[in-house]
């Protein structure tokens, strides 16, 4: 059964690594066999790579798309998920399914449970936020943060 594609004017999709962007009107493509697609919303652009997470889907992405790199690409990206995983072991289910992907040569959905790994970091980062926002709302107004955590100095005495 061929996969159709809407494409609409100015979008942009990846097939087999070239890129394809609709300069008409709205586009239906029949794609026929098997291929590596991408569509202009699913892409992470390396700019764009600012996180663990996001580096990691951006090399499992890059094994996606092109086929001549494959392999180091994904080794990269096991690096990257191993790291990860070792700084943030409650995002072990999401990596564990990303793998079992890997594993039954299903890329594309892959990449579909990265995008679970960057929503859990995103997650992870906003409760950190408001845990540090917290924190700062408690320190008495005009004393400084660092000032109330610590100790204060021992003098020594004069001889």
């Amino acid at each position: 059964m061929p996969l159709l594609i809407d494409i609409k004017p100015g979008d942009k999709v990846i097939i087999n690594g070239a890129v394809i962007e609709n300069a008409g009107n709205s586009t239906k493509l029949f794609i026929h066999n098997q291929a590596a697609i991408l569509r202009g919303k699913e892409v992470l652009s390396e700019e764009d790579c600012g996180t663990p997470a996001a580096r990691a889907y951006f090399a499992l992405q890059c094994a996606y798309i092109f086929a001549d790199k494959h392999a180091d690409y994904l080794a990269k990206f096991e690096k990257l998920l191993d790291d990860y995983l070792a700084a943030c072991p409650s995002a072990k289910a999401i990596g564990e399914q990303i793998r079992k992907e890997i594993k039954d040569d299903k890329l594309y959905r892959a990449l579909k449970a990265a995008q679970k790994l960057i929503t859990h970091e995103g997650d992870i980062l906003n409760s950190m936020q408001r845990k540090v926002s917290e924190v700062a709302a408690a320190v008495p107004e005009g004393e400084d943060a660092a000032a109330s955590a610590s100790p204060p100095e021992e003098s020594t005495p004069r001889r």
